[in-house]
Order: C-alpha cells, then sequence, then structure tokens
C-alpha cells in the first residue's frame, strides 16, 4: 500500500478521508509539520517511503536540484479543492501514476492532465 503525506494548503479533512477507505495517509500538521521547510517534509516522506502530495512547485524543484530518487511527489496545481474533491482526485492519480510513483516520479496535476516525469533528473 502506497503511504501519503499531505502538505500544508491542502485540507486536513481529506487525509481522514481518504484513511476511511484503508489509505495510510498523514497530515503534516498531524505531524507537527505546519511550519516545517520544504526539505524536511521531503525528508521525513524519504525516510518512511511516502509520497508527498502539495500545491507547492518547490517540491519539484528541490528534487530535480538534488538529483534524488525519491520520494515521489505529485504537485496538484488545481486550487480551492474541497476535502472530498482532493480525495477523489488522489484516488484517480494513484489509479493512473501509481506504479510509476512506487519506483520514484514527479507527478503534476493540472484538470484532467497528468504529467509524469521520472526520478531521478539528471542534468
Amino acid at each position: 500500500m502506497t503511504k501519503v503525506l499531505l502538505d500544508q494548503g491542502l485540507p486536513r479533512t481529506s487525509a481522514g478521508l481518504l484513511r476511511e477507505i484503508g489509505w495510510d495517509v498523514q497530515h503534516v500538521s498531524e505531524r507537527g509539520m505546519s511550519q516545517a521547510e520544504d526539505v524536511a517534509i521531503i525528508e521525513l516522506a524519504r525516510q518512511e517511503q511516502r509520497v508527498v502530495v502539495t500545491l507547492d512547485a518547490d517540491f519539484h524543484a528541490l528534487l530535480a536540484v538534488s538529483e534524488a530518487s525519491g520520494p515521489s511527489v505529485v504537485r496538484i496545481r488545481s486550487e480551492g479543492l474541497k476535502a472530498a474533491q482532493i480525495a477523489t482526485l488522489l484516488q484517480r492519480i494513484f489509479a493512473v501514476a501509481g506504479n510509476e510513483m512506487a519506483k520514484g516520479a514527479m507527478v503534476t496535476v493540472l484538470d484532467e492532465k497528468i504529467r509524469i516525469k521520472h526520478l531521478p533528473i539528471v542534468k
């Protein structure tokens, strides 16, 4: 089962909705990391083998610059989504890109498009 870490900016209640259907999901606020630097969140996700889900482009940039092979990061570029919409969207994303994320990937989601780049990003 894929383990997920939701970043600040995403509804905390999304984690609860996904847990109700059996997902292993945590929100950074549940881990006392509401004010944590992106690097610290990436490191936690790497240690716990979690996929980071965020609205923040910085996560992809940090992975690309570091040439890291993980953790996988999903960047949602649609803002203003409610908790239930996030939960539904994540189910769809993991159905489509779950295998790639298990190997290490940067996933960008914009409306109905899902773009996947495999990690590491080598210059």
